[in-house]
């Protein structure tokens, strides 16, 4: 079987990657990846409302980020949390998946926010912390720890800094471990432009530094994701101390959680899922303290990162699930709420270019054959 494909920008081979090392996790950093979800392509169903998975291939894919090491961020924006995946489907997972991990001895932390409330405006700051309780209580019962994540509807409710305040110190008081706060850049989702009360981003950095400060004895740590390697080390600076940061920054990791003589950052990252094997060997390589076969390692995958998350980055779950097609974690390309149309042909095809050159396709037959219907029924001849 040939393994060359003929793509928009010309031909490509595609060459075989090192098998991935199992049984990692013995780090020096805590790496959550945050997991994609399979839809059950045959399901009859309507593809813009409804988001029938495909159970099976959904956990076997957390399962594989398990047996390489990692922790599973699960319910998050990479699982189209408030891009076609709903709250009862989100809880249903947070607590499939959180049975898993407890019986496997795994790593978990799970989404909690309240898509299941639309902003509006006659939604009240009240409303939000409602909304939030509801979602942090089904979490904690499941047994996982929670990931408070950004909300639409305070980011519309609120009218200052002092909302955001009230709102992260009530829901915080009432977890009974300590949660990771999440700060989604607009860049992954307009909505949630001027989070924490500002449009600028250091103004908004203060209101959530103090908000960690009053709650510390409730913050594990904070994930930001704000596509900024000089925002998240002055944020990460200022922490206090048991606090800490995870990255969220698909464009900046390597450096990120290297770090400098004044502290590093854990990862929380949605590129973890398609670079999961090259990732893991990596954070082995770091935990070793052999620097130079980390960025080694890791080099090559910046720039399908990078691609992978190009404006419009709330986009960058095509790249994510084109990938798990194209590794051989699900039989099809197709994604809740129609979102494999997301992203041109092109960009898909620079997917594949990029895919290659990190030397993550180790089974280089399945992905020719794998993308070549995809590529066909774009347009593509070949």
């Amino acid at each position: 079987m040939s393994r060359t494909l003929n793509l928009p920008g010309g031909a490509v081979t595609l060459e075989a990657g090192p098998r991935p090392e199992a049984g990692g996790g013995n780090w020096n950093r805590t790496a959550y990846a945050a997991a994609h979800v399979v839809v059950d392509p045959l399901a009859d169903y309507d593809p813009w409302l409804d988001a029938p998975l495909d159970w099976d291939r959904t956990l076997a894919f957390r399962e594989h980020l398990w047996g390489l090491g990692f922790g599973v961020a699960e319910s998050m924006d990479t699982a189209q949390r408030g891009m076609g995946l709903d709250w009862p489907t989100s809880l249903e997972l947070i607590q499939r998946s959180t049975e898993l991990a407890k019986s496997g001895g795994h790593l978990i932390a799970s989404g909690a926010g309240t898509d299941h409330l639309a902003p509006g405006p006659d939604v009240t700051v009240d409303d939000v912390i409602r909304a939030y309780e509801e979602q942090c209580e089904a979490v904690e019962a499941a047994g996982s720890r929670v990931i408070l994540m950004a909300s639409r509807a305070l980011a519309k409710a609120a009218r200052g800094p002092e909302d955001y305040a009230r709102v992260y110190g009530r829901v915080l008081s009432g977890l009974n471990q300590p949660a990771i706060l999440h700060w989604l850049g607009e860049m992954f989702d307009p909505a949630l432009e001027g989070y924490w009360g500002s449009g600028d981003h250091m103004e908004a950095m203060e209101t959530a530094l103090s908000v960690i400060a009053e709650n510390a004895d409730k913050v594990d740590g904070i994930k930001i994701s704000l596509l900024s390697e000089e925002k998240e080390i002055a944020m990460r600076r200022r922490l206090p101390e048991g606090v800490a940061m995870y990255t969220g920054d698909d464009f900046n990791y390597p450096a990120l959680i290297e770090g400098d003589d004044q502290g590093f950052s854990h990862a929380l990252l949605g590129i973890f899922d398609p670079i999961a094997p090259a990732a893991a060997l990596a954070l082995s390589q770091l935990s070793r303290g052999d620097t130079e076969a980390y960025h080694a390692t890791f080099a090559p995958t910046v720039p399908l990162s990078r691609h992978i998350f190009k404006a419009p980055t709330r986009f960058y779950k095509t790249g994510v699930v084109f990938m798990a097609y194209l590794t051989g974690h699900q039989d099809h390309f197709t994604m809740v709420g129609g979102q494999e149309s997301t992203r041109s042909t092109q960009h898909l095809a620079e997917i594949v270019r990029l895919a290659n050159a990190a030397g993550l396709f180790t089974d280089p037959d399945l992905a020719a054959a794998r993308a070549r219907p995809v590529f066909a029924a774009r347009g593509v001849e070949l």
